[in-house]
């Protein structure tokens, strides 16, 4: 079972800039999407953004524009680029993966608070 560690989160200032990893125990070739989601204080967990083998990238509304997601199957890594960032991107943010076939495997998530 591949497991997935989430790095990179922090506190940031409103308009900052944050890269989250996500690093896997195993191969990700065989995952057919790779995704991060997010869950704020007191709120049910989102969908953040997706890249989908054979598709391009997907992103949530909110997000469109600032956030950028990336794979490398070769460092078996997931990233998000956040840009302009906003109080209400604070949350804990979370790695998700999995393949045609079976249950998705989650991170244990990140900390991303943006405040000034």
């Amino acid at each position: 079972q591949v497991q997935l560690v989430e790095s990179g989160g922090g506190l940031v200032q409103p308009g900052g800039s944050l890269r989250l990893s996500c690093a896997a125990s195993g191969s990700i070739f065989s995952m057919r999407v790779m995704a991060w989601y997010r869950q704020a204080p007191g709120k049910q967990r989102e969908f953040v953004a997706a890249v989908t083998s054979g598709a391009f990238p997907n992103y949530t509304d909110s997000v469109k524009g600032r956030f950028t997601i990336s794979r490398d199957n070769a460092k078996n890594s997931l990233y998000l680029q956040m840009n302009s960032l906003r109080p209400e991107d604070t949350a804990v943010y979370y790695c998700y993966a999995r393949r045609s076939i079976g249950d998705p495997v989650w991170g244990q998530g990140t900390q991303v608070t943006v405040s000034s």
